[in-house]
């Protein structure tokens, strides 16, 4: 609780290492809170009893909180970002917090485009979404995994390596750049029924998991 106090408050509290962590964990966590916010109209507003299935995603209160709820992740970390570029005066937790706020402005574009499906918005979520997973790959691969060190023995990685083998490696650089491209199936208007749907988010959301899982362990190998 202690550590959610801190992430909800960003701004207020010194940022630990407890907390960027759980906080990073929260931005691929955003449809499990999704779910958790349906199943909060879908049980304790009473809609089970009195209205039909669809009452809890198709109000425009319900998309609007959805929207927040998207938003709130990155919100956090970027806002424990500038806290410890306030304190550490360390101008990478600012660039880091940019990367966070492309990811805020991407969901934003992906979510009026939601609402009206047009040629200009649709042209808008490829421009701020593709901007947005570059800055995310970059900081993935050269800033959290330090990899791409220049004039490294290792290519496209870096001299000291726990694990033996590269592909590994490189297995892992290709499974984020494709796991990172999830946000594309948001545009290409794939034509499945309800059950297919709910399937496909579910899968996009596992896969969000593993991506992390991913970014975890590199992470920690960076760290040691």
């Amino acid at each position: 609780m202690r550590i959610m106090r801190n992430i909800v408050f960003s701004p207020f509290y010194k940022v630990l290492m407890a907390d960027f962590f759980m906080a990073d964990q929260l931005t691929s966590q955003i449809p499990l809170l999704r779910h958790m916010e349906f199943a909060a109209c879908y049980f304790m507003a009473g809609s089970f009893r009195a209205n039909p299935y669809e009452t809890c995603t198709t109000s425009q209160q319900y998309k609007h909180l959805a929207y927040v709820i998207s938003f709130l992740p990155y919100y956090w970390r970027a806002m424990q970002c500038l806290r410890r570029y306030i304190e550490e005066h360390d101008i990478n937790q600012l660039a880091n917090a940019g990367k966070y706020v492309s990811a805020m402005v991407a969901a934003a574009v992906r979510f009026k485009y939601n609402v009206t499906p047009t040629p200009f918005w649709m042209s808008m979520v490829l421009i701020s979404s593709s901007g947005a997973t570059v800055y995310q790959l970059y900081w993935d691969f050269v800033k959290d995994w330090g990899f791409f060190t220049p004039k490294s023995r290792n290519l496209w990685l870096r001299d000291d390596l726990i694990l033996k083998n590269k592909f590994t490696y490189y297995l892992s650089m290709m499974l984020n750049l494709v796991l990172r491209l999830a946000w594309a199936q948001s545009v290409m208007k794939i034509r499945i029924n309800k059950n297919e749907t709910r399937l496909l988010d579910f899968s996009l959301a596992s896969l969000e998991i593993i991506r992390r899982g991913h970014w975890n362990f590199y992470r920690y190998l960076e760290l040691v």
